[in-house]
């Protein structure tokens, strides 16, 4: 264990996020998304939110400042629940970790599914909200 580190983050997550660099992206699965399939590197999240993963993440990872959105959400297919309501949560808690509200951007389902393949990691969970797929983007210090 230690210090400052939420007990969340395993040492494979906090190995991720030390690699990445400015502009590299890692997406939080929920638990339907094709996570194995897409990733170039898998990290799996299993009996976790991704709520609860994006709290923890951002108390280490600094958002791009230099894009007009660092947070990318997957658009609903028609006819679903528009906007999901995980959203909402998004938007609170990462105005809470970093001090101001974060644009974000969306995407079409499988213009998703192509960006991710792209992503630095995917971080599985066991979230079960459906559209709660989130991906960010690292900033710098």
């Amino acid at each position: 264990m230690l210090k400052g580190i939420p007990p969340i983050i395993s040492p494979e997550l906090i190995k991720i996020l030390m690699e990445m660099g400015h502009g590299d992206e890692m997406v939080l699965a929920d638990g339907n998304f094709p996570a194995a399939s897409h990733a170039r590197r898998f990290i799996p999240g299993y009996g976790h939110g991704v709520s609860d993963f994006l709290r923890a993440i951002l108390e280490l990872f600094p958002l791009d400042t230099y894009v007009t959105a660092p947070i990318v959400l997957m658009n609903p297919v028609e006819g679903d629940n528009n906007p999901p309501a995980i959203w909402k949560e998004y938007e609170e808690i990462l105005g809470k970790m970093t001090g101001s509200p974060v644009p974000f951007e969306t995407l079409e389902r499988h213009a998703f599914y192509e960006r991710s393949k792209a992503a630095y990691a995917i971080l599985a969970t066991s979230e079960q909200v459906p559209y709660a797929n989130i991906i960010l983007k690292k900033g710098v210090l």
